[in-house]
């Protein structure tokens, strides 16, 4: 077997892209899409008649409105390619204000729900920011499941698992940006900041008894996801699939489910107070998530524009 089929012995699979053309090659169980993506995804010739015949469709609607149906739009197409879920984002620029992110999660679940998709296919993605994590929580209960993204600290991981909420995706790759910038030196598989990350949170939750997933997700290189092997999900982008692909290199189990629960990991406090004071005192955590919701709404706004200008 090839090292992308290795993997997924130990492995869910998710294929970090809006270009669902590029997905049908690595037979993903699920797939994943922010911002970012799918505003790259509507500029590429395949996919402008798409987002054109959706803007045409819902004239006279508020840019937001049609904004959410190319979302809707992009995952009816990929839920067409992969057997399980896909991750929708909810709008960056509500990552402070619970009761929005609340409403804009139903309003894209209900139009889902219309389209004849049932919400045990879609995660809801929301930037794991208090507010964020609140409102996660209270959508859990109501059935709604959600991917609470742009992680970066064990406190935003584990205030997350005490929410119930169904899965998490911890940035490697931004994590090992910073460490690189700070530290000017490059950084060996093992001793990766952002791989040690992600098996610690792995271990934390298992140690707890925790069923929310773990899915790491910003990949830099190949090293980095073999180096997470055995991690509940990865989200990899279609370069890094088709390295894999290629490959035929032996790929080892390096992160193991604890089957019984001992106190071997201090248990974080999340608290409202607890979670600011550690997450602001992460100055790596405090600035990428920063970083990561200013990018986002940036390329919002961008998507914004272009609907405005059809």
């Amino acid at each position: 077997m090839n090292s992308l089929d290795q993997l997924k012995q130990f492995t869910t699979v998710v294929a970090d892209t809006g270009d669902f053309n590029s997905m049908r090659a690595y037979a993903p169980r699920d797939a994943t899409t922010n911002p970012s993506l799918i505003l790259k995804a509507v500029q590429q010739d395949a996919y402008k008649p798409l987002f054109s015949e959706t803007v045409a469709a819902h004239k006279g609607k508020s840019t937001s409105d049609i904004v959410d149906q190319i979302l809707i739009r992009f995952g009816l197409e990929i839920l067409k390619i992969v057997p399980g879920r896909v991750s929708t984002e909810v709008d960056a620029r509500l990552s402070f204000d619970t009761k929005a992110t609340i409403t804009k999660a139903r309003e894209l679940i209900a139009l889902y729900e219309q389209a004849g998709i049932e919400r045990k296919r879609i995660l809801i993605k929301i930037a794991s920011t208090w507010e964020g994590i609140q409102a996660a929580t209270a959508l859990e209960k109501d059935g709604i499941h959600c991917n609470l993204t742009l992680l970066f600290a064990p406190v935003q991981a584990a205030a997350c698992a005490e929410g119930g909420i169904t899965l998490i995706s911890p940035f490697v790759g931004r994590i090992l940006d910073w460490y690189k910038k700070r530290d000017g030196k490059d950084f060996s598989p093992e001793d990766d900041p952002g791989v040690q990350s992600v098996r610690y949170i792995y271990s934390y939750f298992k140690n707890y008894g925790y069923k929310t997933e773990v899915m790491g997700a910003s990949f830099r290189s190949v090293a980095q996801v073999l180096a997470l092997a055995g991690c509940d999900l990865l989200t990899i982008s279609p370069d890094l699939l088709n390295q894999l692909q290629s490959m035929n290199d032996s790929v080892e189990r390096k992160l193991q489910p604890v089957t019984t629960t001992q106190d071997t990991l201090i248990k974080l406090p999340t608290d409202e107070s607890s979670f600011r004071f550690s997450l602001n005192d992460d100055a790596m955590a405090s600035e990428k998530l920063a970083e990561g919701i200013r990018l986002f709404a940036a390329d919002s706004r961008k998507l914004d524009a272009l609907v405005n200008a059809a």
